[in-house]
């Protein structure tokens, strides 16, 4: 490691390598992969390789560059590195354009999963499940959780993502598993669709003695009965319309636990689509640090009320899952208006995601990731070890808060706010 003397201090260096660190992030990619994938589903890459298209998306993705234009211009700027890169080629903007809109985008979803398969060989402990404290320990079960994510567009798009009278978006659906914090099963399709149409696809690889945690719109009777069949254990969010039979009901000291009931569906075409018996929950819990009563349905029967209320707050790691994804990733401007371009866009923004992680789990980077991302969008074009980078910055504390002393004097008027913290 490279040092220079700084002040009369030594101030450690990243060390020097023949690779940027976009070459550096790509290397995890099989060689070959993308090509092979692309000939597969017959596209046409003899004037433009697949290789090329995919660098440009994913450059775009790690740069956040908001439209064609930036992403040829820095390219062309760049093109001997990029070259290097596989021999990846600085595309012209028709080009580009056109390849996003003719292309298959099953190329990229096809290469999102070949990769996540081949970063777990090269390191196992990536898709493991992370040792977590509390109930989540307890359980010892593995926990998946479905929800949905929009995306906005623009009236370009509303021929085939026509959302609103007068919007355009799409739907990104998924199932995470909380334990890595790792999508298992993604769809992504025009915004018109229900959510619950596609629980079925979403829990289709759920297995005995998994647990599903999902919100209130995907609370379907045939769905919850396919589940129970299966013996998947599944906590959701009680619709306010639904009509219960009060079988049983427990008691307990929790003050938090407002009841807990065993019930069945009382409407007879319901009873119909659900044959077994429920568990229904109703805890107070904070959101948003106030107190809100909310009512959880489950499948389980022995595990204790605030338990279930628990886990239904561990839902949330999906929805910060979106938020960490659309703060991050260029998933706001979109480059192309057709449905091929936008998925091209979204699944090349989850395999940046996906490299990302990656880095952070090698690199053992302790801090957020916007600001891992911050730092590759920064260092993108550097010829340093990226693991050094990451190791050697990013590493500031955060701002430090005045601490006020009881005997410290103030001047008249500023008494409160002296006492209040700066920054």
């Amino acid at each position: 490691m490279i040092t220079s003397k700084t002040r009369g201090r030594a101030t450690p260096r990243p060390t020097r390598s023949a690779y940027t660190t976009f070459h550096q992030l790509v290397q995890y990619i099989p060689h070959g992969l993308i090509d092979k994938i692309a000939n597969e589903e017959g596209a046409d890459i003899r004037k433009f390789s697949a290789t090329s298209h995919f660098m440009a998306l994913l450059f775009g993705q790690l740069t956040s560059a908001p439209s064609l234009n930036d992403i040829c211009d820095a390219l062309r700027l760049h093109e001997p590195e990029l070259k290097r890169i596989r021999g990846a080629t600085a595309p012209k903007r028709n080009t580009f354009s056109n390849a996003n809109r003719r292309r298959d985008p099953i190329i990229a979803e096809r290469m999102y999963w070949a990769l996540f398969d081949h970063l777990r060989t090269l390191a196992p402990g990536f898709t493991q499940c992370k040792k977590h404290s509390g109930f989540l320990h307890r359980v010892k079960r593995d926990i998946f959780a479905i929800d949905s994510t929009t995306l906005q567009l623009t009236l370009n798009s509303i021929d085939w993502a026509k959302h609103r009278r007068k919007k355009a978006a799409a739907k990104t659906h998924m199932r995470l598993n909380i334990g890595n914090m790792l999508p298992v099963y993604v769809v992504i399709e025009e915004a018109s669709h229900h959510d619950v149409t596609r629980a079925e696809a979403l829990c289709a690889g759920l297995e005995a003695g998994n647990v599903l945690l999902a919100d209130r719109a995907y609370l379907d009777y045939g769905l919850l009965n396919s589940l129970s069949k299966r013996e998947v254990i599944f906590v959701m969010r009680e619709k306010k319309n639904l009509r219960f039979k009060v079988i049983s009901e427990r008691k307990h000291e929790n003050p938090n636990i407002v009841s807990d009931q065993t019930v069945v569906p009382e409407d007879e075409k319901t009873a119909e689509k659900y044959t077994g018996t429920l568990r229904r929950v109703t805890a107070i819990v904070q959101v948003n640090r106030q107190d809100c009563e909310m009512t959880f349905i489950t499948n389980h029967l022995t595990w204790s009320p605030w338990t279930i209320a628990e886990l239904y707050r561990a839902r949330w790691a999906i929805e910060l899952f979106f938020k960490e994804i659309k703060q991050t990733l260029q998933l706001s401007d979109f480059v192309g208006y057709n449905e091929n371009a936008v998925k091209w866009q979204v699944w090349v923004a989850l395999i940046a995601h996906l490299l990302l992680r990656f880095m952070k789990h090698i690199s053992k980077w302790g801090l957020s990731f916007s600001r891992l991302c911050g730092i590759t969008r920064a260092a993108i074009w550097m010829k340093n070890n990226f693991i050094e980078i990451l190791n050697l910055y990013g590493t500031a504390d955060g701002p430090k808060r005045p601490t006020v002393v009881g005997e410290q004097l103030y001047f008249q008027g500023f008494h409160h706010f002296s006492s209040d913290p700066m920054g």
